[in-house]
């Protein structure tokens, strides 16, 4: 087959339709299935970086399931279905605008490759352990969601901070734990592998988010009686960090917090 040459004329005449495509094809690299996309890492905030860099209304171009936290430590995050929902210190769970920023969170667009039902009652550990026995790619990151009756869940947020911030451990410290039982909502986060660590929470992050929106939060603690886990494998990872004068750029990210995330995480 003989090659098409084009005259110079047709050149400049397909041009604008080459850099639409190279447009289209450059968003669906970032914002397609299969990437977890991140603002900022887990070490910036363990520091104190809990200023807002990014608008939910952007985030939700790269994903509609994921977790974070909110402009100066306000509350904790879940992304599910495309909506964000803000859990509060005072466990009141609201849907923010879409001009309120995040200062960390992870998200992906969520079409789960992975199922299996809960058909007796498991622990987070056991939950744990019930999908790490699944023979899912260990190094490779799965965005994971539950949905399910749930006997008992024990969950934290945490209240907006004030600058000078202080790191998150501390804060964590004093944080406002809330307990439900026998409660309809889905478990939304992550279980990610340990090469992550500095960027992202090694192993299982999870957030809980009740169907009638009454309670959320970080999980602690959880009985599932009956429901679905599904998983998510991601092969490609996106990380956007803060730009301008903020805490992100102040912070000394040389520092092994390893110790302070496992505080945080409890």
């Amino acid at each position: 087959m003989k090659p098409v040459r084009y005259s110079w004329i047709e050149r400049w005449a397909l041009l604008p339709l080459a850099v639409g495509w190279l447009a289209l094809t450059g968003g669906c690299a970032t914002r397609g299935r299969d990437t977890v996309t991140q603002v900022a890492t887990i070490d910036a905030l363990l520091a104190g970086a809990f200023d807002g860099s990014m608008a939910l209304g952007e985030l939700l171009q790269y994903g509609d399931l994921g977790i974070g936290t909110f402009d100066r430590l306000d509350g904790e995050m879940v992304v599910l279905d495309g909506r964000v929902w803000q859990v509060r210190a005072d466990g009141s769970v609201r849907e923010p605008s879409r001009q309120t920023t995040t200062p960390f969170a992870a998200v992906i667009r969520f079409a789960p490759d992975w199922t299996m039902p809960v058909e007796q009652p498991l622990n987070l550990t056991g939950l744990q352990e019930r999908i790490n026995a699944a023979g899912l790619n260990s190094n490779l990151m799965h965005a994971v969601r539950v949905r399910g009756n749930f006997a008992s869940v024990k969950t934290r947020s945490v209240p907006p901070q004030q600058k000078p911030y202080p790191a998150l451990a501390e804060v964590t410290r004093h944080q406002p734990v809330f307990n439900a039982t026998n409660v309809a909502g889905t478990l939304v986060g992550f279980r990610l592998p340990a090469y992550v660590g500095g960027i992202n929470v090694p192993g299982y992050h999870l957030h809980f988010l009740a169907d009638d929106r009454s309670f959320g939060g970080h999980l602690l603690e959880c009985v599932i009686t009956d429901g679905m886990i599904e998983a998510d494998a991601s092969h490609r990872f996106t990380m956007i960090l803060p730009e301008g004068d903020n805490g992100f750029g102040r912070v000394d990210l040389s520092l092994d917090r390893s110790a302070a995330l496992q505080e945080v995480e409890r």
